[in-house]
C-alpha cells in the first residue's frame, strides 16, 4: 500500500518536475506518428544508438508496487525479443522528493548488481525482499548485508557500490527522469520517442502488449537486418 502511494504522488506532482527544458541536443528529425490512448510521443524525443534493435528504456523504483507488478511479465518480453529489441532499465530518481535519498539508494543497488552481471539473477529477489519482506536496501551497509545472503562476494559488491562509475550512472540516471518526462512509474519508452505506462496502457498487464506494437511499429518504418 505504502508504494502504490508513493506512485500515486509521483504521478499527482511529477508534471512540475517534467517541466524542465530537456538537453539540447535531442533528437528532433523524427517522422512523427499517429498517438493511441495506449501511448504518447515525447515533446522531445531522445536519441538512441545505432543498432540492429529497437531500444526499450524502463523507468522503475524498487519501492513501486507497480514497477514490481511489471518486472516478471517485463522479462518475459525481453525473451521474446531477443531479436528485435533491447531492454534499458533506468531507476527513477525524483529530484527535489522527500524520497530523493532512498531513490538514490536503490540506484545505486540496481547499478552495483548490473556491473556485477546480477540484475536478471537477483531484480526479482531484490523486489521481493522490499515489498514481501520490508527490508530496507537504500544504505550500504543494508545493500551489503542482502546481497552477501544472496551469495555475492562482499568486498566485490562494496568495491563496486563505492566506484564512481556507479555514481556517475546514478547522478545520470536522474537526469534521465527529466530528460524523458517521466511523470508515472513504471515508464516505458521506445526508441526514444513513444511512452507508455499503466495509465496509458490499461493496466500493468496491458503494457508488454502496447509495447510489442511500438517494437512492430518501429522496425517497419526503419527495416533492419536482425540479430540473433
Amino acid at each position: 500500500m505504502k508504494s502504490l502511494l508513493r506512485s500515486t504522488v509521483l504521478l499527482a506532482v511529477a508534471t512540475g518536475i517534467v517541466a524542465f527544458p530537456a538537453q539540447a541536443g535531442a533528437a528532433t528529425t523524427h517522422q512523427p506518428a499517429a498517438e493511441s490512448a495506449q501511448f504518447v510521443r515525447l515533446d522531445h524525443p531522445q536519441p538512441v544508438r545505432e543498432s540492429a534493435r529497437t531500444e526499450a528504456v524502463e523507468f522503475f523504483w524498487y519501492d513501486c508496487g507497480h514497477s514490481q507488478q511489471l518486472e516478471q511479465p517485463l522479462q518475459a518480453w525481453v525473451e521474446k525479443h531477443r531479436a528485435d529489441a533491447d531492454l534499458r532499465r533506468v531507476p527513477a530518481i525524483w529530484q527535489g522528493s522527500p524520497e530523493e535519498r532512498a531513490q538514490r539508494g536503490h540506484a545505486r543497488l540496481y547499478y552495483t548488481l548490473e556491473r556485477l552481471g546480477l540484475v536478471e539473477r537477483l531484480q526479482t529477489t531484490a523486489f521481493r525482499a522490499i515489498h514481501t519482506n520490508d527490508q530496507d536496501l537504500t544504505t550500504e551497509g543494508t545493500a551489503t548485508d542482502w546481497a552477501v545472503r544472496q551469495g555475492v562476494d562482499q568486498q566485490r559488491f562494496r568495491d563496486t557500490y563505492r566506484s564512481a562509475d556507479v555514481q556517475r550512472s546514478v547522478d545520470e540516471a536522474a537526469a534521465l527522469f527529466v530528460r524523458y518526462e517521466i511523470n508515472e512509474l513504471p515508464t516505458v519508452v521506445v526508441q526514444g520517442e513513444y511512452r507508455t505506462t499503466p495509465t496509458r496502457a490499461g493496466g500493468v498487464a496491458a503494457m508488454p502488449d502496447v509495447l510489442d506494437r511500438l517494437v512492430e511499429q518501429d522496425q517497419q518504418r526503419h527495416p533492419r537486418a536482425l540479430r540473433y
